[in-house]
């Protein structure tokens, strides 16, 4: 289903990528064969070898064709608008080793694209082992006016979805990589529970988002994962970029049973790429009589693997920490009584980091159910009892939210919150005071954003703590 939430700014997301073992290299490959990770067991792979021009291997894969699927929600459920086809000019080898996926505008301005899905919808993890899940692929190579409604995807559908079509989000998706707008850019979510909102705030599901460099997602070749982890607990699925994770959700961000529902049965695999809907209208729209025809996605290999309980996998290097930007101190080293950097959080969802007219970077496109973890606040000994925080609004009249405070867990009670409304401008900025519950000793500092509507409301720059 891929649904989005609401975006207000383009947002750069700085950060440092650390490579795979000749990752550089690799990145200027046209074509790779399928990883051997050590101490991973390979269940699935393809490395598109074939004929240039012929099509997919329909023992992995089989095509999904129309514009929905049989008694499904139209478009997909997503609102975007091209035709799938089974058709070589949509999806086919090109020889050198990779799979093509292009979208074509015919003379009537009728858009078609290619949709591919695993026959096998049985992967996950085995009990207290590990599932790892990665493709090398350059996303479409078009950028600006030209790329406007082209949506690139590479994810994963839990097995129930099949033959019903009307469960979503319930059975569970993770998003490996999605992108929008030829933007440098690339998301990672999964979804659960009911929509509109519950505990993966559908639509929008509980994303993350890193940029891609050296070079781009567009230029170049990456490798995007997921490492779905049941040896842990609570149990993770971990989101990486070039072997560097920047986004985890974990079993504790939900109620077991819906968990469980999102969880406990294997997923297809889906690559595709659709033009517009949701997700790029958020983006402006498209696509439009300026959008480029015939720019492929570009799929080098797919593998899965399994890691047994007891087993130690060695798939990437040391992660940075989850979700972060550059330079994010660790755990444990805040100071309460400085200023923390909003764009500095450990984890998030829903919000974007954006260029901030005081210098550096905010925080922005906040609404209600958005929230922002900074692990490791130092308050010493002597109580804490305010907050203050740097925070601009340009939402319209009428809309308002809460900014809270919130200790060691997203489902805790806030011990403090100030409200805020409109203060002439998304940069127009204002320091905010709140009182705060006393507060001592090192926390994880969850800050929430609740409103009764679901428009953006604040941008946040900075916040500290006093006595």
């Amino acid at each position: 289903m891929r649904f989005r939430p609401r975006i207000r700014h383009l947002f750069t997301a700085l950060g440092l990528v650390g490579l795979l073992a000749g990752g550089l290299a690799g990145q200027l490959d046209a074509h790779a064969t399928v990883p051997s990770p050590t101490g991973w067991t390979q269940v699935f792979g393809d490395d598109f070898t074939g004929p240039a021009g012929s099509g997919i291997n329909t023992a992995n894969w089989r095509y999904t064709t129309g514009t929905s699927y049989p008694g499904g929600p139209a478009g997909f459920g997503t609102g975007e608008v091209e035709t799938m086809t089974a058709d070589t000019t949509n999806v086919a080898l090109d020889g050198a080793g990779n799979l093509r996926i292009t979208p074509v505008r015919n003379g009537a301005g009728q858009w078609t694209s290619g949709r591919i899905e695993t026959n096998r919808a049985d992967f996950q993890p085995p009990a207290g082992g590990k599932l790892r899940v990665e493709a090398r692929l350059q996303m479409p190579n078009v950028t600006g006016a030209a790329a406007k409604g082209y949506w690139p995807a590479f994810w994963m559908l839990g097995s129930p979805y099949r033959g019903n079509y009307w469960n979503w989000p319930g059975v569970g998706e993770i998003d490996i990589m999605e992108n929008v707008q030829g933007i440098n850019n690339e998301w990672a979510t999964m979804h659960c529970g009911t929509s509109p909102g519950g505990p993966c705030n559908e639509k929008s599901g509980i994303g993350g988002q890193r940029v891609c460099t050296p070079g781009t997602c567009q230029s170049g070749f990456h490798t995007y994962g997921v490492e779905w982890d049941r040896s842990t607990s609570p149990e993770q699925v971990r989101f990486y970029l070039d072997g560097v994770q920047f986004h985890t959700v974990t079993a504790a961000q939900m109620d077991a049973g819906t968990w469980a529902a999102a969880t406990n049965h294997g997923f297809f695999i889906i690559l595709n790429v659709a033009m517009g809907g949701e997700f790029p209208a958020a983006f402006g729209g498209g696509p439009d009589g300026g959008t480029a025809s015939g720019v492929p996605m570009v799929v080098d290999y797919v593998g899965v693997w399994q890691a047994g309980p007891g087993s130690s996998p060695t798939p990437t290097p040391t992660p940075t920490p989850t979700g972060s930007p550059t330079g994010t101190p660790p755990p444990g080293s805040r100071d309460a009584y400085s200023q923390i950097q909003a764009e500095s959080y450990n984890d998030q969802s829903g919000t974007a980091v954006e260029t901030c007219s005081e210098g550096g970077q905010d925080i922005g496109s906040l609404a209600n159910g958005d929230w922002a973890l900074y692990r490791g606040v130092n308050f010493g000994s002597t109580p804490a009892t305010q907050f203050v925080a740097r925070a601009a609004s340009g939402a319209a009249g009428g809309v308002s939210g809460l900014v809270e405070v919130r200790l060691d867990s997203r489902a805790g009670a806030p011990i403090g919150s100030f409200a805020i409304a409109n203060t002439g401008g998304w940069q127009s900025w204002r320091t905010v005071p709140a009182n705060v519950t006393a507060v001592t000793g090192t926390h994880d500092v969850y800050l929430t954003f609740t409103s009764g509507q679901p428009a953006d409301y604040v941008n946040l720059n900075w916040f500290d703590f006093g006595h």
